[in-house]
């Protein structure tokens, strides 16, 4: 496991973000993104989730909910990865990924589009 501290592993969160086109982050709308520690339910090594209604699942009557939220899970991103460059790296394409669920692309299409 890597040791990272909070501060540094939001520091590559934050890191990944700043990577992403301010174009494309300007469509993000209403969603927030956390950092936990563990993932909750059957699956210690998920590494990120998304947890809304996609863009393009939002009708002409959605508002006033709730944001949507992306979680990216600190301890098994740790485990997984050999070093503090391979957290960064892991950590850049899982935000990546869960914003690409935001905008209602599946895991067949990331995968398809070489995001595995």
């Amino acid at each position: 496991m890597v040791e990272m501290t909070r501060e540094d592993f939001e520091k590559a969160v934050d890191d990944a973000l700043d990577s992403i086109p301010d174009e494309l982050l300007e469509m993000v709308d209403n969603c927030v993104i956390l950092v936990e520690d563990e993932p909750e339910g059957d699956d210690p090594d998920l590494l990120g989730l998304y947890d809304g209604v996609a863009l393009t699942d939002r009708g002409d009557l959605w508002g006033g909910d709730l944001p949507d939220r992306i979680f990216i899970y600190r301890n098994p991103t740790l485990r997984m990865c050999e070093d503090a460059d391979h957290v960064r790296e892991e950590v850049a394409v899982t935000v990546v990924h869960e914003i690409a669920h935001h905008f209602g692309i599946d895991d067949a299409r990331l995968h398809e589009l070489g995001w595995s």
